[in-house]
């Protein structure tokens, strides 16, 4: 017999919102988002010492989502299960984890996982939509999002945090419509897993994958395979499986990119080269002074499509982490919650092991005048003031 277990009892949402919408608004709001294009956005970026100026990691993405979606920026503190409980994720329900670390989430209010967050290991986790040349899968299963969440209550590390998400994979598999709209979207995932000393590329297909690790300079990943020969971990069964499906002859260094690239992607894939592109470059710019206020920089960016904000969808949710790298420094997460982060408030949050001990609300902007909101121990303390904030 499996125990629930309910996951919002000891949540904490650092934002307040307004009630749902009356039914006949909710109605209207499906309808514009089923009659938008599909999403041709996301994008996750890190640098690591020398990429960085100073001994910190960088992570930062900005989730884009259909404009009329929520997403909220929520707080689970690290818990203990009794043994045989089970979580119910967005659509199925797994076994729990004997403990799960505490975590700090920006997500779609509608959904369980989330589009990127943070964990009190100094874990960062954010996701990609991709496609390859396996079908996405519509039958429900865990969405790319559960995943991330999953990653970063139950991993410990970027690379424990990897493992978490194929072992997942291999026992559940991945499906399932990613919006609420009347005809499905789904796609496969792409992951970037960050902490204090390395970051992870991992790229899905269904329950193939394959990673690639990185401990130093910068990276960023879009809604396109990236990983081509420099392969540092991969599902046992990959190339087997690419030589019977007749996507490889066997013969030659495996490229996983060449190989699981779709024949004539959609347009949406070619845009994400024109971003990849993009981002690759502004990160080249940077290399070796990148700071938090520069990933910042870089989220704004509209040019590159980067910030988007076009047709049904937009950049719903920011996100920049500070990662030391002397782990007697706490790790500093920068959260939107609001669209465009070109005009928006950031929130800064420290994560302890045991609960967010500060979050600030700031500026992408490096100089305005602000309200600082204090959320100490729960406690809301508002102080008005005049600032110019660099991050």
């Amino acid at each position: 017999t499996h125990t629930h277990t309910h996951t919002h009892t000891h949540t904490h949402n650092l934002y307040t919102h307004s009630p749902p919408p009356p039914l006949a608004v909710r109605s209207q709001l499906l309808e514009r988002m089923a009659s938008a294009p599909p999403p041709s956005s996301c994008d996750c970026f890190v640098s690591l010492p020398p990429g960085s100026r100073d001994d910190h990691v960088i992570f930062g993405k900005n989730s884009d989502r259909p404009r009329d979606e929520v997403q909220e920026v929520v707080y689970h503190p690290a818990a203990s299960h009794p043994p045989g409980c089970s979580v119910e994720c967005t659509y199925i329900q797994i076994p729990q984890a004997e403990h799960t670390h505490g975590v700090v989430l920006s997500k779609p209010a509608w959904l369980w996982g989330a589009e990127m967050g943070a964990n009190d290991q100094g874990v960062c986790v954010g996701n990609e939509a991709i496609w390859t040349r396996e079908p996405a899968c519509h039958e429900e299963a865990l969405l790319g999002m559960d995943l991330v969440r999953l990653a970063l209550e139950r991993g410990a590390s970027a690379w424990g945090a990897l493992t978490v998400i194929t072992g997942l994979l291999e026992e559940h598999g991945q499906g399932g419509p990613c919006m609420e709209a009347s005809e499905p979207f789904v796609y496969h995932n792409s992951f970037m897993l960050v902490d204090r000393n390395e970051a992870w590329v991992l790229e899905t297909s269904g329950r193939l994958w394959v990673a690639q690790k990185f401990t130093e300079g910068v990276k960023n990943i879009s809604n396109q395979l990236t990983i081509g020969m420099e392969i540092s971990a991969e599902h046992p069964e990959l190339r087997a499986t690419a030589q019977a499906q007749g996507w490889w002859d066997g013969e030659g260094e495996f490229n996983f990119s060449q190989v699981c690239t779709m024949e004539n992607p959609p347009a949406r894939v070619e845009l994400a080269k024109r971003r990849y592109t993009g981002g690759t470059a502004l990160l080249q710019q940077h290399d070796g002074s990148v700071t938090a206020e520069v990933m910042m920089s870089i989220l704004r960016d509209k040019s590159s499509g980067i910030c988007m904000d076009s047709g049904g969808f937009c950049t719903t949710g920011s996100m920049v982490s500070i990662l030391p790298r002397d782990p007697s420094l706490p790790c500093i997460h920068f959260l939107t919650a609001t669209p465009d982060p070109s005009r928006r408030l950031s929130r800064l949050t420290e994560i302890s092991p045991f609960l967010v001990s500060l979050c600030l609300c700031v500026s992408l902007c490096v100089s305005l005048s602000v309200s600082l909101h204090l959320f100490v121990c729960g406690v809301h303390v508002l102080v008005s003031r005049s600032a110019s904030l660099a991050a």
